[in-house]
């Protein structure tokens, strides 16, 4: 039911849950109304449709992939950049294609993994 409205959007989830579990098998996947989140001993990272770009600026078809970090990445493929807590900031990543989960973004949900794991 998630994707009710959105299918044109399930090969770029398809590859993101495909490379997340790839790298860190031991992932938890929960889907709910509004995000597909990927935990480890804490939510790392998520999938949803948040439109973190103006209508005019999204791709037809398109996953916001969010991802967090103890610090800020600033990069032009990056929607926002929010600090949602003090050294715990929260990255906003619209993706339109599965070929846009790269080594790139990857790398930024492996840090969130890591980050994720060292959690108290």
């Amino acid at each position: 039911m998630f994707f009710d409205g959105h299918m044109g959007a399930l090969p770029i989830y398809e590859r993101l849950e495909g490379e997340i579990l790839r790298r860190f098998p031991e992932t938890a996947v929960e889907v709910r109304k509004t995000q597909i989140s990927f935990k480890n001993r804490h939510l790392f990272a998520c999938a949803s449709f948040l439109p973190v770009r103006r209508k005019s600026e999204r791709p037809e078809n398109f996953l916001t992939v969010t991802f967090g970090l103890g610090r800020p990445v600033y990069a032009e493929r990056i929607a926002a950049t929010v600090e949602a807590q003090p050294n715990r900031w929260t990255h906003h990543v619209l993706v339109g294609s599965p070929g846009e989960i790269d080594g790139e973004l990857m790398g930024w949900i492996g840090e969130a993994y890591l980050f994720s794991e060292g959690k108290r």
